[in-house]
């Protein structure tokens, strides 16, 4: 594996009008402190213990707040995660269809993802066909006319999500290998700046580096994900450039 060599960039740092560096050299000088120390016998005076306090509480609520709404989030995720297990997935499509039309919106692109092999032309012909029957009935109802609204959003909703969850699995594909090409390259730079001519430096591939970074750092493989921390730095200032 080769070595990735970095650079530092010069940063220019503009400072605001009122700062003390463009303060005329005529402006009277005032004087704010009595505590006269010219040889720093006692060191430099102290301030502001009220609002240092005051900090430190806020960073204690904060901190506490902040734990608060992490175990709200572990412990929501968690009921989620059970409530979908718990689903029975029908065999049949009419049930399919069913099971889709009594998932929660938030939960839809999950499905989808569990149950993409399913969604095909088998499962939408039938809610086209159904739809078909509704619609050019002779007697409608209000309930027929409310299963028509649920079928059509269920339709788009279902068909939109088939469309970004293909794509973006087109796109790990694709930063999978490009990730690949990365960690396996003799060169780090020269590939890299083959693949921003190819535009192959995206956000899947940093999202797929920062997963493996995050596997590493559990693993206690601290070369491995200092190593691609480093890579994704670069890959970063690539795709900023």
């Amino acid at each position: 594996m080769a070595a990735l060599s970095f650079g530092f960039t010069a940063t220019t740092i503009h400072l605001p009008s009122s700062s003390i560096l463009t303060r005329s050299r005529s402006s009277p000088h005032t004087i704010t402190c009595v505590g006269w120390d010219p040889e720093g016998l006692f060191g430099r005076p102290e301030t502001g213990h009220i609002a240092r306090n005051e900090f430190k509480r806020r960073l204690e609520k904060d901190a506490e707040a902040r734990e608060a709404f992490e175990r709200h989030v572990r412990e929501e995720k968690e009921r989620r995660t059970a409530l979908r297990e718990s689903r029975v997935i029908p065999d049949d499509v009419t049930d399919l269809i069913e099971y889709f039309l009594d998932t929660e919106a938030q939960d839809i692109e999950f499905e989808i993802a569990r149950l993409r092999p399913r969604l095909n032309e088998e499962f939408f012909s039938r809610v086209k066909l159904e739809l078909g029957e509704l619609r050019f009935a002779v007697t409608k109802t209000e309930a027929m006319e409310d299963r028509v609204i649920e079928l059509e959003a269920l339709q788009k909703a279902l068909e939109e999500g088939i469309e970004a969850y293909d794509k973006m699995q087109a796109e790990l594909v694709k930063a999978r290998e490009g990730l690949t090409k990365i960690l396996t390259s003799k060169d780090v730079k020269a590939t890299l700046l083959d693949m921003v001519e190819r535009n192959e430096l995206n956000r899947s591939l940093l999202a797929l580096l920062d997963e493996n970074i995050a596997n590493a750092q559990m693993g206690n493989q601290k070369q491995a994900a200092a190593f691609m921390e480093k890579v994704r730095g670069a890959v970063l200032k690539y795709m900023t450039a």
